[in-house]
C-alpha cells in the first residue's frame, strides 16, 4: 500500500503482435489473436498486394496480417479500434481508446524512420481503426478516477505509452551508449545492439527498433540454451563447466541446433545441425557446444556491424546462461569485448523506467 500511494506514473509492456479488435466502447468483439497466431496465412496474397515486398509485415503472424484476416469476418463491421494488448490495457486505465506506441506499431506497418503511417497503409479502408502512435513513455493521460479507486492508486497517476516485452527487457539493463548490447541466453540466443545507424536485412531476420535518436537492432538465432538442456541436466551443466579451461579453444566445430533450420545470423531454413564428431568426454562435448554458441553470437554481432551498425563495445548478458562463468569467458574470447551481467533483466523493470523517465537517455 505504501508503494502504491507514491505511484506517479505507469506504463505497460506487451508481447508484440498480440492484438484485439474492439467496438466503440473498447469492448472486444472476439478473442484476442496471440503473437504466434498464423491465421494470416489465409490472406497472404492480399498482404503481398498491400505492403511492399520484403516488408516486416509480410509474415502470417504480423499485426497487419491479423487485421487483414479480421477484415474478412462478419463482425468486422462493428469494429472501431484495432489495438495491441498493451494499448488495450492502458486504455482501460486512462480511458482514451486508440492510442499506441511506435514499438508495438512496428509490425502493423508504422514507419519508424518518418514516424508516420505509410501511404500504402493510410489509403486502406480499415485505416480509421488504427491507433494514434506515440513515443514510448510519453504521457497519455491521468488514470480514470473510478479505476484509481478500484486499484487503490493515486488519482493523479499518469499513464504513459508502453512498449514491447523484449524492448522493455533491454531498457531494464539501463544501457544508453551506442555500441552497448544485450545478449539474452535463454532457450534461444537473442542479440540486441544499440546503434547510431538504422540497419535492416529482413531476409536474415534483422531489423531495427527506434529508441529516441538511436536504433536497437538485432536478431534471434534458433540455437541457445535449449540445445544444452537437450544433452545435459542443469546440475551436469554446472559440474562439467567447472572442468572447462575457457582459454584453450575447443577443436570441435559445432553449429548447435536441435533441428534443421536457422534464421540469424545465417538465414537458411534447411541448415543442418552440426554436432559431429561427438567428443568422447562430456566436458569436451559441452565445451564444443559452448564454443559453437559463442561463434554464432560473434557472427551475429559481426553481421550487424557489416550492415553498418555501431561497432560493438561491450555486451551485457541476460537469461539463465549469464551465470555460467566458463561460457562467459569463452564468449569474451570470441567477442573481444567486455562481457558483463545485466543488473536488471525483468521487462517490468524496464517498463517502470520507461514510465519514470521516458526515452530521455536516448535523446
Amino acid at each position: 500500500p505504501a508503494i502504491k500511494e507514491q505511484l506517479q506514473s505507469l506504463a505497460i509492456d506487451g508481447t508484440s503482435s498480440t492484438v484485439l479488435l474492439c467496438n466503440a466502447q473498447g469492448k472486444t468483439l472476439t478473442e484476442p489473436l496471440l503473437y504466434n497466431d498464423s491465421r494470416g496465412q489465409a490472406v497472404e496474397a492480399s498482404l503481398q498486394t498491400l505492403a511492399p515486398t520484403e516488408h516486416l509485415v509480410q509474415s502470417a503472424s504480423s499485426s497487419l496480417a491479423k487485421l487483414l484476416w479480421w477484415s474478412g469476418q462478419d463482425y468486422f463491421a462493428q469494429a472501431r479500434y484495432f489495438l495491441h494488448q498493451a494499448d488495450w490495457l492502458a486504455a482501460i486505465l486512462h480511458g482514451q481508446w486508440g492510442v499506441s506506441d511506435y514499438h508495438n506499431a512496428l509490425k502493423l506497418g508504422y514507419d519508424l524512420q518518418t514516424l508516420t503511417y505509410p501511404d500504402w497503409l493510410s489509403q486502406t479502408a480499415f485505416f480509421p481503426l488504427l491507433p494514434q502512435v506515440l513515443e514510448p513513455g510519453k504521457p497519455i493521460g491521468i488514470i480514470q478516477r473510478t479505476v484509481a479507486d478500484s486499484l487503490d492508486l493515486p488519482p493523479n497517476c499518469q499513464v504513459c505509452a508502453g512498449s514491447t516485452d523484449s524492448i522493455a527487457a533491454f531498457l531494464a539493463s539501463g544501457l544508453s551508449q551506442p555500441g552497448e548490447a544485450v545478449t539474452s541466453l535463454g532457450s534461444t540466443l537473442v542479440l540486441k545492439l544499440l546503434s547510431e545507424a538504422y540497419v535492416e536485412d529482413l531476409g536474415a531476420g534483422i531489423y531495427s527498433h527506434r529508441l529516441g535518436k538511436y536504433w536497437l537492432t538485432g536478431g534471434a538465432s534458433n540455437t541457445g540454451g535449449a540445445i544444452l538442456r537437450h544433452f545435459f541436466e542443469d546440475e551436469e551443466l554446472a559440474q562439467l563447466s567447472l572442468g572447462i579451461d575457457p582459454e584453450v579453444p575447443s577443436p570441435y566445430d559445432y553449429y548447435p541446433l536441435l533441428k534443421p533450420g536457422e534464421r540469424f545470423p545465417i538465414n537458411d531454413p534447411e541448415l543442418e545441425p552440426r554436432l559431429t564428431p561427438r567428443a568422447d568426454h562430456p566436458t569436451a562435448f559441452l565445451q564444443g557446444l559452448l564454443e559453437g554458441l559463442a561463434r554464432i553470437e560473434a557472427l551475429g554481432y559481426g553481421t550487424l556491424q557489416r550492415l553498418g551498425a555501431t561497432p560493438l563495445q561491450r555486451v551485457y548478458t541476460a537469461g539463465g546462461g549469464a551465470q555460467n562463468i566458463a561460457w562467459q569467458a569463452i564468449r569474451a574470447r570470441h567477442l573481444r569485448v567486455p562481457i558483463l551481467i545485466s543488473p536488471q533483466t525483468e521487462a517490468a523493470y524496464g517498463t517502470a523506467r520507461l514510465a519514470q523517465q521516458g526515452l530521455q537517455g536516448y535523446v
